[in-house]
């Protein structure tokens, strides 16, 4: 009898395989529902409960997260470290005073101090009384190896002599009493005495162990306290510092080591003296310090005056607060580095303002613009300079501009002709200036460049009469035009097609402003001028560079800065383009011959004083107090039949009389073309006859205005002559 094989069970690893092939087509299907409990007549077991440790875990996370970095952590943890670390600071402070008092430390440090400052006199001086102080040392230190054979010989004859004190003593005591006992009874007090000083030294030496490091602590803890000798960061925020640090020869060595230079740094290191020779004693001036500082060889100064901010800030201070000018000597920078914060302060009202006192002296004075870096007064000359000043719109150009103006107008001998092309900031010079256009239309540059050209036509006539009479002087004129660059950009043309702006040779008002600069300040003709964000369009260089004084405020860009001041102040370190627009409103930088420069910088930083309008308007009425009454003239007429007897009114104005010669110059200023060329004879020509004669007052001949009135009363409509019959 045979017997069937076994079927062959199929591979198990196909069926694994096929089961998992299915399993990842197939969805899972739900649990099962849980079989119904059979009652057995017993409570059900409950199945146990798994928590969810991740949800949890998180949550814990997030509340210690948010328990750690809460603010009132934070400051629990700032109060625990600031008041530990008060005692380690404390503990080194005591131990540096320690050895400072034990030793000659103190005078090493302030020696080295001393020589990095290049004050060999004060090194000479510390190195001195570091040697007195170690003679003193060395006499103690012999007199200590000497005092243990004193003190054993002064310790026996106190001792003796003492003890015989207390006998004989005890001897009187015995003789009084009658009792022999007596005579050891003060020796007995006194060890009775010392017996109680153990029993209390006993008693008071455990306590006094046990809270010994605790006083000590504490002790160290109040002189940490007291100099707040812990981490910035963990003081009190009204304790805490931002910056500002004194300067020391070694904070400016330090700044300039880690400025980028490589062949700066390298020299420090290699330096005897730490980099302490490169620099000039540190001094005062005015709200901050200066410091001359001698670059090695290798190390240009244009590689540190491009790294301004990086000095700054390795210096403590902002960029602003930093000013790097290059004095005489070859290889060498001058930092002047403002104290922290000072330059955002107000420098204080005007002279012009404070004393009403004051008066000008065109020719001799200076007018008080303001203060420099150092704090001292800066004061300008403008005798004979033409005047520029630039820079960004709303930085104070008009009120530094202005500010000279009412110096100047001070001195009443000083005639003003003024354009205004934007309006409104010049109105107190109404019945001050002889011409006052303002305005910023195309109408008003024309009439602005016609008054630059009858200034032209008075500077030719002053001309000629010094070639006639060489040894005449002529009182200043000053031609003002603010917002020139409204003239400068016009685009009109007059009826024989020349434009009134541009830069061409056909530009009416360049040219005009061209000839005052070529001949006008040999007699006292000058141009001031004010405009904004100057380019080559708006501020053509050979206007720019006709001006004797050249001023800027804040800048956008360094090739403005040289627009404004020329190449040769901005290669010394001048810098507008680095003030601060809306920060630095008033300040700033001046080329000129006519204010004090130190010596080897070719420009000054100088912070204005602010005028207001109502200090102005002040301002201008006591100049107008000091004349004799000006006619304001708003436009300028041309050509055509003149009146002249309407004009001399005109040119009198509300005056009640005017010297002769200032009614000629008026009228020169009504109307060049009719009056320029009159004389006195011309004047007392149109007079003769109407009552209205020249006549002397105090010596002089002056025109009364009541007269000329009365004669325009009493003549005839058909009276009237013109200027040219």
């Amino acid at each position: 009898m045979t017997t069937e094989p076994a079927p062959t069970p199929p591979d198990v690893a196909s069926v694994h395989d096929l089961d998992t092939h299915r399993a990842r087509r197939t969805p899972t299907p739900p649990p099962p529902a849980p079989a119904p409990v059979k009652d057995t007549g017993t409570a059900p077991t409950e199945a146990p409960t798994v928590p969810n440790v991740p949800g949890r875990a998180h949550r814990a996370w997030r509340t210690v997260k948010t328990v750690a970095t809460h603010d009132r952590t934070r400051t629990c943890g700032r109060l625990v470290a600031r008041h530990t670390l008060y005692v380690v600071g404390g503990a080194r402070i005591t131990a540096r005073r320690t050895w400072d008092g034990r030793t000659a430390a103190r005078y090493e440090r302030m020696l080295r101090a001393a020589e990095a400052a290049g004050n060999y006199e004060a090194a000479a001086e510390w190195e001195e009384r570091g040697q007195r102080f170690r003679e003193a040392r060395h006499r103690r230190r012999m007199e200590l190896l000497r005092s243990p054979v004193v003190a054993a010989k002064s310790a026996a004859v106190g001792t003796g002599m003492g003890i015989g004190g207390l006998v004989a003593l005890g001897v009187a005591l015995a003789v009084a009493n009658k009792d022999t006992t007596d005579v050891v009874t003060p020796l007995m007090a006194v060890v009775e005495f010392i017996r109680l000083l153990v029993t209390i030294v006993t008693v008071v030496w455990g306590p006094a162990v046990t809270l010994g490091p605790f006083l000590a602590l504490l002790g160290l803890w109040a002189v940490g306290r007291h100099q707040q000798a812990a981490p910035n960061w963990a003081l009190p925020t009204h304790a805490r510092t931002t910056g500002g640090d004194p300067i020391t020869p070694s904070i400016v060595v330090k700044a300039l080591r880690d400025l980028g230079v490589a062949a700066l740094r390298t020299a420090v290191k290699e330096m005897g003296d730490a980099g302490a020779s490169m620099l000039s004693p540190i001094v005062i001036a005015g709200c901050g310090v200066e410091v001359d500082v001698t670059l090695p060889s290798g190390v240009s100064t244009i590689e540190v005056q491009t790294r301004r901010r990086k000095l700054a800030e390795n210096l403590g201070r902002h960029e602003h607060e930093v000013f790097i000018t290059l004095p005489e000597a070859a290889r060498t920078v001058r930092l002047w580095i403002a104290d922290s914060g000072a330059l955002d302060e107000p420098i204080g009202p005007s002279p012009l303002v404070t004393d009403e006192t004051l008066t000008a002296d065109y020719k001799k004075g200076r007018a008080p613009w303001g203060q420099d870096l150092r704090g001292d007064a800066a004061a300008i000359s403008l005798y004979q300079r033409h005047l520029l000043i630039t820079g960004l719109s709303n930085q104070g150009k008009t009120a530094s501009l202005r500010a000279l103006a009412l110096w100047a107008a001070l001195d009443k001998t000083v005639e003003f002709r003024l354009a205004d092309l934007k309006g409104g900031d010049w109105v107190m010079f109404d019945g001050l200036a002889t011409v006052l256009i303002q305005g910023p239309t195309d109408d008003h540059v024309i009439q602005a460049t016609e008054m630059v050209e009858g200034v032209v036509d008075e500077m030719n006539r002053r001309i000629e009469a010094r070639q006639n009479d060489p040894g005449i002087e002529f009182p200043p004129l000053i031609c003002i035009t603010d917002e020139a660059q409204v003239a400068f950009m016009c685009p009109v043309k007059d009826d024989e097609g020349r434009p009134y702006g541009g830069s061409k040779a056909t530009s009416r008002y360049f040219m005009a402003v061209r000839k005052i600069h070529n001949q006008g300040r040999v007699v006292n003709v000058l141009m001031w001028q004010g405009t904004q964000d100057p380019t080559d369009q708006n501020l053509p260089k050979l206007v720019r560079e006709g001006a004797h004084t050249r001023a800027a405020l804040a800048l956008g860009t360094e090739s403005q800065a040289r627009m404004a001041l020329g190449d040769k102040a901005v290669d010394g370190g001048a810098a507008p383009n680095l003030l601060r627009p809306g920060l630095d409103q008033g300040t700033l930088v001046v080329a000129s011959s006519g204010i004090d420069i130190p010596k080897g910088q070719s420009s000054i930083t100088v912070r204005t004083h602010y005028i207001s309008d109502d200090d102005a308007n002040a301002i201008a009425n006591r100049a107008k107090a000091l004349r004799d009454g000006v006619t304001t003239l708003h436009v300028i007429e041309r050509g055509g039949e003149r009146d002249p007897l309407a004009d001399i009114a005109t040119a009198i104005g509300d005056a009640p009389r005017v010297l002769t010669q200032d009614v000629l110059k008026r009228l020169a200023t009504l109307d060049t073309d009719a009056y320029g060329g009159w004389s006195f004879i011309d004047l007392k020509r149109i007079l003769d006859g109407t009552g209205a004669e020249p006549y002397k007052s105090d010596g002089r001949m002056v025109i009364a205005r009541d007269r000329i009135h009365r004669a325009l009363a009493d003549r005839p409509e058909t009276g009237s002559a013109s200027a040219t019959g």
